[in-house]
């Protein structure tokens, strides 16, 4: 069962939360979702795709079940130590980084997606530019 959807462009993509690895990140986006936002590719990070949430005001998170290189599919949550905040989506092959260098996300949650179909949003959002997304809690 799903807990979390991030809807891209009209189509749902559906993740279960990892509580027992990541808590605080994971009762932090509960505490922010339904977000209405973009969708855009990354620029350092490889293959992959991110939302900026910089306008959210985190609570304090510590680092829990971090990585700087996640798998595909895998969501981060990244509250902003030295860059800003966002949530990278991993489509492929990413080493998590900025210009500040090499970042650990927190994995909070793991999308059920194909790896084809994360493949093809992440092209799209690098051919297309920014998609429509929000990020909602599963009924």
């Amino acid at each position: 069962m799903s807990d979390l959807e991030l809807v891209v462009d009209g189509e749902v993509l559906s993740a279960s939360f990892l509580p027992d690895a990541a808590p605080a990140s994971v009762a932090a986006v509960r505490e922010f979702t339904p977000l209405h936002t973009e969708l855009m590719h990354v620029r350092w990070s490889g293959h992959a795709t991110w939302i900026n949430i910089d306008d959210i005001d985190l609570p304090e998170l510590p680092r829990e079940n971090h990585t700087v290189y996640p798998s595909y599919g895998d969501l981060l949550l990244y509250p902003g130590y030295r860059n800003e905040q966002e949530i990278l989506v991993p489509c492929g092959p990413t080493c998590f980084k900025s210009p500040a260098g090499e970042l650990a996300g927190n994995h909070f949650a793991t999308l059920e997606t194909p790896r084809d179909r994360l493949v093809e949003i992440e092209e799209r959002t690098l051919r297309e530019g920014v998609l429509g997304a929000t990020l909602r809690l599963a009924d």
